[in-house]
């Protein structure tokens, strides 16, 4: 699997990657008990848990302390995802999952040449499923081979794949896709980007992969596509149109918070994305599914 590079010579300084809101509200939407934010992540404290010398941006420690964000807007269970900061070092969210492992679950990043004890033991840590970027500036495609050849081997551990592309690349890849032979979730909508509206080439192709029992996507990070960023109403809700929630395939789409939300342009109020739940959809149980059902079938299922 490639790395992401580096360029030669003297780098560029890296761009710091804001704190997280420092006063969130409480939502107005109350969540269903066994509510789950099924995309956050932990970064660091870096002192303890080193950052990766390939990572893109700078991060700003933001580690375990998601519980009291968790315990404000009603979340009882956790996905945390490993971010490129860390490389394939999952050490800090091992940990995080290791103080909740009934109720935390992780998506972890690891080289193409793992062995198989090693998966077997992020198993056991509570890892469920493997993440692969294929956004060009977290440093492009990684090797199509060396995923499938980790898919087959995860697929007998009852994992799935989690993948994050850029929105034009949807439709390159779905032959790719549709040849996995387990079940994947496409990361943030597939970063559908809202100015442009739901008739657009990149979300007519996720629909369309949605027609396919094995792909899932996560509605997460309308903070990420957002046109309109703060204004009147809600925040960010103008990318609530390019959300697969309902009727897209209510059975097997995810939400989750994002937090500490990587580079955004706005630093989003989570209390203000939880209120965006019930613009998603209108049906209560479809929420349900979304918010609870959903993510226990993917990552409680043992």
């Amino acid at each position: 699997m490639t790395d992401i590079s580096t360029t030669t010579g003297t780098p560029a300084p890296l761009r710091v990657n804001p704190p997280p809101h420092p006063n969130p509200s409480r939502p107005a939407y109350r969540l269903p008990p066994g509510a789950c934010d099924a995309h956050c992540h932990v970064f660091g404290p870096g002192a303890r848990f080193a950052y990766s010398p390939k990572r893109t941006y700078e991060p700003t420690d933001a580690p375990a302390a998601v519980r009291a964000l968790h315990a404000l807007l009603g979340i009882e269970r956790v996905v945390l995802v490993q971010a490129s900061i860390h490389g394939h070092d999952n050490s800090a969210m091992l940990d995080a999952i290791a103080q909740s492992p009934d109720t935390y679950r992780g998506v972890a990043m690891v080289p193409a040449s793992i062995a198989d004890a090693e998966l077997r033991a992020l198993h056991e840590g509570g890892v469920r499923s493997l993440r692969f970027n294929f956004v060009r500036r977290l440093g492009g495609a990684p090797d199509l081979d060396a995923i499938r050849s980790l898919a087959h081997r995860v697929k007998t551990l009852g994992w799935h794949l989690v993948l994050h592309f850029d929105p034009q690349d949807l439709p390159v890849y779905r032959q790719f896709l549709d040849e996995l032979p387990l079940p994947y979730v496409i990361d943030h909508m597939g970063r559908v980007l809202a100015e442009s509206g739901p008739r657009q080439e990149p979300f007519d192709a996720l629909l369309e992969l949605m027609k396919d029992e094995r792909c899932w996507v996560k509605v997460s990070g309308a903070e990420r596509t957002s046109h309109l960023l703060s204004g009147p109403g809600l925040p960010f809700e103008d990318a609530v149109p390019c959300a697969p929630a309902d009727p897209g395939g209510p059975d097997r789409v995810l939400w989750g918070t994002d937090w500490p939300h990587p580079s955004v342009r706005e630093m989003p109020d989570d209390g203000k994305l939880v209120d965006l739940l019930p613009l998603f959809s209108d049906d209560p149980a479809v929420l349900h599914k979304l918010l609870v059902d959903n993510p226990t079938r993917l990552y409680w299922q043992d």
